[in-house]
């Protein structure tokens, strides 16, 4: 028998509290992860932490990723068991779903149909709890008997075939694999400075280290053109432009 686990969680953010002024739920988000340290951590949530409406299927990364942002979230984790068969046929479906990530998007729409009881689908696009449902559904790990679109990260806490391991701060979390987050006290000015400097650099200009050396990429005739630039010609440049 393999084990995976379910990760439900309270961020406190304004989407998350929209939720659960409908829900009155502890916990309004649910991941599923194929490791107990929950470093291969998936969902549908925010592609970029500061946009709450882009979102899409997810690698969560709790280290560096929107968690990362929240350092006061509360959690709870549950154990499904399950045969190896299952797991590998769940592991491989988490692989198409990363290999082809761009062609998924967050079900605003079905968020709506949960209230009402009215399923509402919609093609290649999930909300965190209807995700986690049907790839369990697709691996052979029926849990519910309703469909996944009207599934609620508060059906999985209440389920008698998950095992709860861990109630309480995600951060405390003894398995973790790494406790080191960005604390908004320590880091006043970051994540987003930083985040808005990387994204301009890699997004807008062009621009990726690698080696220690500056290479900006540029649309070529039938490839990307690398270009070096140094660091201190990078560095004057920027001066010039203040």
């Amino acid at each position: 028998m393999k084990s995976i686990y379910l990760l439900l969680s309270n961020t406190g953010t304004i989407t998350n509290q929209a939720i659960k002024a409908f829900t009155a739920a502890p916990y309004n988000h649910a991941s599923i992860s194929l490791d107990k340290n929950m470093k291969r951590l998936y969902s549908f949530g925010r592609r970029r932490p500061t946009n709450p409406f882009w979102g899409g299927f997810v690698q969560e990364d709790l280290v560096q990723g929107t968690f990362s942002w929240y350092p006061y979230a509360t959690c709870a984790v549950y154990e499904l068991k399950m045969t190896r068969r299952k797991y590998q046929k769940l592991e491989r479906l988490l692989k198409a779903f990363a290999k082809n990530y761009k062609t998924y998007f967050y079900n605003y729409l079905g968020l709506l149909g949960v209230p009402t009881n009215q399923p509402i689908h919609v093609k290649s696009s999930y909300f965190c709890s209807q995700f986690v449902a049907e790839v369990l559904k697709r691996a052979g790990s029926n849990l519910f008997y309703k469909t996944s679109a009207l599934v609620t990260p508060d059906d999985f806490r209440n389920h008698d075939e998950l095992q709860l391991i861990y109630e309480g701060a995600l951060y405390e979390y003894p398995h973790l694999y790494s406790k080191t987050y960005y604390h908004p006290k320590k880091y006043k000015s970051f994540p987003f400075r930083r985040y808005m400097i990387q994204q301009i650099k890699s997004e807008v200009l062009g621009i990726q280290e690698e080696n220690g050396e500056l290479y900006q990429f540029r649309d070529g005739f039938i490839k990307p053109k690398k270009i070096l630039i140094s660091k201190k010609w990078y560095r004057i440049r920027n001066l010039l432009r203040l």
